[in-house]
């Protein structure tokens, strides 16, 4: 905005300087031309006076009076008489035939003949005067004077490079006075853009109204604080309700589980207990969702960031979920990563993440397989990628894996909440989430590859 702004204010100037100066431009070198014009007709009209007498007379005439000029001014003069036979030329021989030359046509026709034009000779424009010399009525000869115009011609270029010259400060003038005025104008629109950047990130606290901002765009302020305010209690209640649905639902979950345990003994006998561990098993999936439920709800409020230390803390999960590694004959290895990681995360994050990227590891790694933890960091960032040798999914699912209670199998355990989970935790954090496919040398999927990205605490 701010740009075209100062486009447009520089068209519009450009166009009036146009108006103006090119106008004048013409005019000043017209007039130059016209009184160097005017000088030249006027000591042409002296010379023809001074050689009249020569050509009414036919005496031999004198060729100092054109000499003395000529060497004045720079200028040639030619004396012709009636037949157009030059008996003084300054620039040649006398007894020269200009009859044919248009300007003695009409000096020798009793008018007065100028112009400008091109001397191959001398590779230049001249500027010519050609008048009659008569007494009495009668035409007796012509008088030509030629003239270089470069003092002109000098003059008028300096002149429009003045002009240019004005223009261009002029120009720069209003570049920056409308660079400053633009920005002016455009500070409660770029507020406005940052405004909604920072709602579409998910941050929806209002701003704080500015006094200077114009009529119209403070009531636009206005309505995107009201909608962002609205917009955030609707998204709290939301994850209000899951939390509290959540939390409720766990209780008498809790309750009923206990229920169809006792009575299970009690039907252990009739040969009917399967019916009941089914039903046992069904609520503890009911449960494991529940629980996933609250936790995704907590994942998706926003809180307070603290400083962690990655390493220390992969190192323990590890060590807790070594058992489990064990117990599905997978092993449970940590590479890489320096004894001192410090990420800026949400409280909590780096275990329920590692917890829920392990489980899926060990559950889709192959017996005998490992499953790897490596931490690495840059200049802003600190990655931890969790990679198994489960053999991966296809890559048109590695998109929806994501998605809540997306699973890639109907079969497959789980709630499909886990990596939902894990990628609102990290973005709450500032982090990024990617799944990846590990390939083998050949090309082939080999494993799954879990990398999140969080931010790094400057030392």
């Amino acid at each position: 905005m701010t740009r075209r702004l100062l486009l447009s204010y520089l068209t519009v100037t450009v166009f009036v300087l146009l108006i103006l100066e090119l106008p004048l431009a013409v005019v000043f070198q017209q007039r130059e031309f016209d009184r160097l014009t005017a000088d030249i007709e006027r000591d042409a009209t002296v010379i023809a006076t001074i050689y009249e007498d020569f050509l009414e007379t036919g005496s031999p005439s004198d060729p100092l009076p054109a000499d003395q000029y000529a060497a004045d001014t720079g200028a040639r003069v030619v004396v012709v008489d009636t037949d157009g036979i030059s008996i003084t030329d300054t620039g040649g021989t006398a007894d020269r035939d200009f009859s044919t030359r248009p300007e003695f046509e009409i000096a020798l026709a009793g008018d007065r003949a100028t112009g400008v034009r091109f001397s191959t000779t001398l590779d230049t424009e001249l500027l010519y005067v050609a008048v009659p010399v008569a007494s009495g009525g009668t035409i007796h000869g012509a008088v030509r004077v030629t003239l270089d115009p470069h003092e002109v011609t000098e003059r008028v270029h300096k002149f429009w490079w003045g002009l240019a010259a004005i223009a261009a400060v002029i120009l720069a003038v209003v570049a920056a006075v409308g660079w400053a005025l633009a920005r002016s104008v455009s500070r409660p629109v770029r507020r406005l853009e940052a405004t909604a950047a920072r709602f579409a990130s998910g941050d929806l606290s209002p701003t704080t109204p500015d006094p200077k901002t114009p009529a119209e765009v403070a009531s636009l302020e206005q309505a995107m604080n009201t909608m962002a305010g609205r917009l955030d209690r609707l998204l709290g209640q939301q994850r209000e309700f899951v939390a509290d649905a959540s939390h409720q639902l766990r209780t008498p979950l809790t309750a009923l589980r206990l229920r169809l345990e006792n009575l299970g003994i009690e039907i252990e006998e009739t040969g009917q207990a399967t019916e009941v561990d089914s039903a046992v098993a069904e609520i503890d999936r009911l449960s494991d969702l529940v629980n996933d439920l609250l936790r995704l709800a907590r994942a998706e409020r926003q809180v307070a960031l603290e400083p962690v230390d990655l390493f220390l803390l992969a190192s323990q999960r590890i060590d807790t979920w070594t058992g489990m590694a064990d117990e599905a004959n997978v092993s449970l290895v940590m590479s890489g990563g320096p004894e001192s990681c410090v990420a800026l995360v949400a409280p909590g994050t780096v275990e329920q993440v590692l917890d829920n990227l392990l489980d899926n590891a060990v559950r889709a790694c192959t017996p005998k397989g490992t499953v790897s933890v490596e931490i690495s960091k840059s200049a802003i960032q600190v990655r931890l990628t969790v990679t198994d040798d489960g053999g991966g999914i296809a890559d048109e699912q590695l998109a929806r894996a994501t998605e809540r209670f997306w699973r890639a199998e109907q079969t497959t355990p789980g709630t499909g909440l886990g990596l939902p989970i894990v990628k609102s935790l990290v973005e709450a954090s500032g982090g990024t989430f990617h799944l990846t496919n590990k390939l083998d040398a050949d090309g082939e999927r080999s494993g799954l590859m879990a990398t999140v990205a969080l931010p790094l605490v400057q030392p």
